[in-house]
């Protein structure tokens, strides 16, 4: 057997599925593909990958990156979602310094967010080639 991510859900937890539902529909876009048994909302489109926004009691979140959406203009993508209330986390640590929200390192360029329940999200902009990468 073989997995394939391209069919994979990401699960995140969330304290309010209804302030997340408006978060990820409205300020991010995505496509919103209704309400599981559960209560999670599903987001996604045709038979790629998933987000179910799973409610939670504990209020327990990751403190780190739980998604990672990739993008091909990362100044604009981050400019267009300031405009839209994300609002971007700055860093100035010795190994992850920030400028204009952006973190460039030899293979990419990062800008981290939180959604409305406290995940820590980000958008990043391959700048190598696929042939770039040694395995």
């Amino acid at each position: 057997m073989t997995l394939v991510l391209n069919k994979a859900t990401t699960v995140l937890p969330v304290d309010d599925a209804e302030r997340a539902r408006r978060f990820y529909a409205e300020t991010l876009g995505l496509p919103h593909r209704g309400v599981a048994d559960d209560g999670s909302e599903l987001f996604g489109s045709g038979d790629g990958p998933m987000l179910q926004l799973m409610p939670v009691r504990d209020g327990k979140h990751s403190e780190h990156t739980a998604l990672s959406f990739e993008v091909s203009e990362i100044e604009k993508t981050v400019q267009e979602m300031e405009s839209k209330g994300v609002r971007f986390q700055d860093y100035d640590l010795p190994d992850l310094k920030t400028e204009n929200h952006i973190c460039t390192t030899d293979s990419e360029k990062c800008a981290w967010f939180m959604d409305s329940e406290h995940n820590i999200l980000c958008v990043h902009e391959n700048i190598t080639t696929q042939a770039d990468y040694q395995l």
